[in-house]
């Protein structure tokens, strides 16, 4: 019995033990962490997890380059259905899963993450971006009073001009205007007194023309809004010699995905014309090329991703193929440069990459700094996007050409949603200056960035103007040439008031005219004061 008990006791006594020691382990070195601690650590994970599966598919998004609300209520519910998410924190996420032009698995048929791992990403990009992006100071505020250009506003006019392209024909006899609204389906052509010459229907949404011997190629961007759908076409209309449009032609190709540019190039060098596009699409599109076999037309993808917005078509490395710079936006944003290695085939090599929230908008060559080598200009402001704020680093830049097509940063200058930068030695004075437009602008309080032009003072330091007349209309086009026949360079803005605006104000480019010419009166001025 004694036996018994005193097994009974050293039992009891082992139990007790052992639960002091797991009551320790539980409430002495090993406490629960508190709240601080646990989101601090989700962040840490958070940031692993985005650097390895954002970067996979574009360069890493820093936290900083968005606001907190773009992030929580934007970029992260579009992005978490490619990764296989398709709601979280009782949220249901956008997704075109139905969307019958989409390839099959493009959204992922399990998630690619845990729900938690999931949270620890929007606790990285919440956690650690600014409640709003700092806007910078303009050291140089922009003049008002540019003296080089005389702005002449069109006799044409009529509600909600939605004019989608511009192009002033330097011929050999006479100098024009180009023209196209895209909501109205209309072509129109200008003398250089801006008096209508002629004018067609297009068919179809013209955002770029390729001009050929008797005719002209039109890119039919199918549908203005996002889409996947295959809508975009091109079409060729034939002309007489002196550009009068004969008729509209039957497609040479269509079912492309929001195509923004085409270009007539032999690309297999068989002694026919094909066409390269930039089928800038939604959530697919591609950079393409439509072979020419015997008349027809067979698409022969170079780079199968949305985003292709500016091609530039040379022979860089002077092997008799033609090779084909781009700028693509949407998500891996860059310019990238398709060495052709013959028979239709193109070596990949990225140039330039941009952070994809950039929202690259436009990119071309130009000699600034004078050492014989391209030099590039880009701008970036599309900002109709998940994030639709005010952007410090939207604007100008000038990329310079260090040798075996390597380029480095050398100048930038800040304008909210800039479109497009033409880069011509505009006052004749040996120098390249740069004329630059944004279409979303920040209207309310730097009504003057819609237009600026950037005058070259020498040593990457650039002075900004613009006119008076150019707060008429919002700029989503610009073109520049000789369109009086003066020897001097003039510009034509092109007035898109139809489209999405980010903020609210008065302004009202419904009423405002579909275009201006700006005169450059440079030379003329200038026999004047002689």
């Amino acid at each position: 019995m004694r036996r018994c008990r005193s097994f009974l006791i050293i039992v009891i006594f082992l139990i007790c033990s052992f639960s002091n020691i797991l009551f320790s382990a539980c409430n002495g070195t090993h406490e629960p962490k508190t709240e601080t601690e646990i989101i601090k650590a989700s962040i840490i994970k958070g940031k692993e997890l985005a650097t390895s599966y954002c970067q996979s598919c574009h360069q890493f998004p820093d936290p900083s380059l968005l606001d907190k609300e773009s992030w929580q209520k934007g970029v992260l519910p579009h992005m978490g259905p490619l990764l296989g998410i398709y709601e979280s924190n009782y949220q249901r996420y956008p997704a075109n899963i139905n969307d019958v032009n989409l390839p099959k698995g493009f959204y992922p048929a399990k998630p690619v993450l845990k729900p938690e791992e999931w949270q620890n990403i929007i606790d990285y990009y919440v956690a650690s971006s600014p409640d709003s992006l700092r806007l910078l100071q303009r050291e140089l505020p922009v003049a008002n009073h540019l003296s080089l250009f005389t702005a002449h506003i069109p006799a044409i006019k009529y509600d909600n001009p939605s004019t989608s392209f511009v192009k002033i024909i330097q011929g050999k006899s006479s100098h024009q205007l180009i023209i196209c609204d895209l909501f109205k389906q209309n072509i129109y052509r200008f003398n250089k007194k801006l008096n209508i010459l002629d004018s067609m229907f297009s068919s179809g949404a013209i955002v770029d023309i390729d001009f050929q011997h008797k005719g002209m190629l039109t890119c039919n961007i199918g549908t203005f809004n996002p889409t996947n759908s295959k809508y975009g076409e091109g079409r060729y209309i034939r002309t007489n010699p002196n550009g009068k449009f004969k008729k509209d032609t039957a497609a040479l190709f269509n079912n492309l995905t929001r195509p923004v540019q085409i270009t007539a190039c032999d690309v297999d060098k068989d002694g026919r014309t094909d066409y390269v596009v930039s089928e800038f699409g939604y959530l697919t599109g591609a950079l393409s090329w439509m072979h020419n076999i015997d008349g027809r037309f067979e698409r022969r993808v170079i780079r199968p991703v949305a985003g292709a917005v500016r091609t530039y078509i040379e022979d860089y490395n002077k092997d008799g193929l033609p090779d084909i710079w781009a700028l693509f936006a949407q998500g891996e944003e860059g310019i990238f440069l398709f060495t052709n290695k013959g028979n239709g085939q193109f070596e990949q090599k990225q140039i330039l990459r941009f952070p994809p929230s950039f929202g690259s908008s436009y990119f071309e060559f130009a000699d600034i700094n004078k050492d014989g080598l391209p030099d590039i200009v880009y701008t970036c402001g599309d900002n109709a996007d998940y994030s639709t704020v005010l952007k410090p680093y939207h604007g100008v830049y000038i990329f310079i050409n260090t040798g075996n097509n390597r380029f480095k940063q050398q100048y930038f200058f800040h304008i909210d949603g800039c479109y497009k930068a033409i880069a011509r030695d505009y006052d004749n004075d040996g120098d390249v200056d740069i004329a630059t437009i944004a279409y979303f602008a920040d209207y309310n309080k730097q009504p003057r960035e819609g237009f600026v032009y950037l005058e070259n003072e020498g040593n990457f330091v650039y002075k900004p103007f613009t006119v008076k007349e150019a707060q008429q209309g919002r700029w989503i086009t610009m073109d520049a040439g000789d369109l009086d026949g003066d020897g001097d360079t003039d510009l034509v803005l092109g007035n898109f008031a139809t489209g999405p605006t980010m903020m609210k104000t008065h302004r009202d480019w419904k009423k405002g005219p579909p275009f201006i010419l700006l005169e450059n009166t440079g030379r003329s001025t200038r026999k004047q004061l002689k």
